[in-house]
């Protein structure tokens, strides 16, 4: 599935979370993101603080072009961790997906050599 040129759709309630085979069938399709209960996470690793912030920016501007907007945090120096759910419906639906593959999308710069 195709997610990154999918667009959110507005959810004011009453859309169902997914469950079951829809929900892993859509996990599959982002890579890196953990399901933790009803919400799925990532953690991203960058080479510097600048280079973490420009990618917070970035998904700022991703979360309000799509409407949906992310919990995130910046910790240490030079990580993100970015957890999706959809608020309305008390747990996962394809907007967090869609919004996923649409974080993964950004422009990333390589983490610093271990």
């Amino acid at each position: 599935m195709d997610l990154i040129h999918r667009k959110c759709v507005p959810c004011e309630g009453g859309i169902p979370r997914l469950e079951g085979a829809a929900l892993e069938g859509l996990l599959g399709s982002v890579p890196g993101w953990d399901r933790r209960g009803d919400k799925i996470r990532r953690n991203y690793r960058f080479r510097d603080f600048r280079a973490a912030m420009a990618f917070v920016n970035g998904m700022a501007e991703v979360a309000e072009a799509e409407g949906h907007h992310p919990d995130f945090e910046v910790y240490g120096w030079n990580n993100v961790a970015v957890t999706l759910w959809t608020h309305a419906a008390g747990g996962l639906t394809e907007n967090d997906f869609i919004l996923a593959a649409k974080i993964d999308a950004l422009p990333q710069a390589p983490p610093p050599q271990a």
